[in-house]
């Protein structure tokens, strides 16, 4: 068996952990600042309307720093693939992080 020099590297690795963890800390700073930020809730959301925001956002945030893990093959091309790289990581980051914003707030804040 001839080896080529060409290596695989493992799909869960500490920059693509730190960076789903980044996102999920973001995540939970966006959506703690509307959660508790709600001084008088609708009675008709339930005891626990907290829950379901808390744990969907945070679990969409990690989603997007998956997404930012990947588009770095993009980011390191150089010239202007580099700067499309750039536009669609961060645009995908915001996209994401948007989606699991109105996923979790959807029947209490988000009407």
């Amino acid at each position: 068996m001839e080896r080529t020099g060409v290596t695989a590297e493992p799909f869960f690795s500490a920059t693509l952990g730190k960076r789903m963890l980044i996102g999920a800390a973001i995540g939970f700073a966006v959506i703690s600042f509307f959660v508790f930020g709600a001084d008088d809730p609708n009675p008709e959301w339930g005891k626990y309307w907290r829950i379901r925001p808390l744990a969907i956002t945070p679990l969409a945030g990690a989603g997007a720093g998956l997404f930012y893990h990947f588009m770095g093959l993009l980011r390191h091309q150089g010239g202007w693939v580099s700067i499309v790289g750039w536009i669609i990581s961060i645009l995908g980051y915001t996209a994401t992080l948007w989606v699991g914003i109105v996923l979790g707030l959807d029947g209490t804040m988000w009407d």
